[in-house]
């Protein structure tokens, strides 16, 4: 069974970040980065399934060539190779546009399962993985908690709003972008980090895949949110008080 695992480097999450000088994304001098975190649980779940049925789990990952210290740890994980997307300048792009290029990469590889996290950390759109999901014409499921896979199927359980549950079952090959949790992370063992340092990692271009380097959205323009304190006196009784508070609170601070 080979289960692809599409996988993006963030800046770590304790990141003080700033818009850039041009405006068009963040600031990346001197920021670390790391595998996204939903994606990280999505790897897990990818090898956990490969301990159970066999197979390989191949890492795709786009981006400069920093997103290479990611697939190590990826591949130093039990990830068996790896396919880097070398391309510059990726940041602020749409969701469909990446998308098309991770959906160009995977067709490469016909894999049985694709997994990826839920959202990236940094953009937050939920929306890459179910559109390459459409782009190689299979089956998705998202916000999933639980996978399994047996007889060419997947059974999972995936998660709803107001605390329900959804069981349904799936042919393969699907795709499955996996809930944050689901799963205890594992840490690289030394032994799999020196493994790392001899797993194939296949560098390819937007040029090669016959994909055309350039987002169909443009960024144009990136700031922080402006502060601003306003504060406001509420009349009337005490209930009626206490009525406004909510009401402003739920639909204009939408804090409750």
């Amino acid at each position: 069974m080979k289960i692809l695992v599409a996988m993006k480097q963030v800046p770590a999450r304790d990141s003080v970040l700033k818009p850039s000088a041009d405006g068009r994304w963040i600031d990346e001098d001197g920021l670390q980065f790391e595998m996204n975190e939903p994606d990280a649980y999505a790897l897990e779940a990818g090898l956990q399934i490969k301990e159970k049925v066999g197979g390989e789990v191949v890492v795709l990952s786009a981006g400069p060539a920093r997103v290479g210290s990611s697939i190590r740890e990826a591949l130093a994980k039990g990830a068996d190779r790896a396919i880097h997307i070398e391309q510059d300048g990726l940041e602020g792009w749409d969701s469909l546009s990446l998308a098309r290029l991770l959906a160009a990469a995977a067709k490469t590889e016909s894999p049985d399962l694709v997994l990826t996290g839920l959202q990236s950390d940094d953009a937050g759109r939920g929306e890459t993985g179910v559109m390459m999901a459409e782009l190689l014409g299979i089956p998705h499921a998202t916000i999933v908690m639980k996978i399994g896979v047996e007889d060419g199927a997947a059974k999972v359980k995936r998660e709803l709003e107001g605390g329900w549950f959804q069981d349904i079952e799936m042919r393969l090959p699907a795709l499955l972008t996996v809930q944050s949790g689901i799963n205890r992370l594992r840490y690289a063992t030394l032994m799999g980090i020196k493994k790392s340092r001899t797993k194939e990692v296949k560098v390819m271009t937007a040029a090669e895949l016959g994909v055309e380097a350039k987002p169909l959205v443009v960024l144009e323009k990136l700031a922080p949110p402006a502060k601003k304190k306003k504060g406001e006196l509420l009349a009337g009784t005490v209930e009626e008080q206490a009525a406004k508070l909510v009401e402003k609170l739920r639909f204009e601070a939408r804090a409750i």
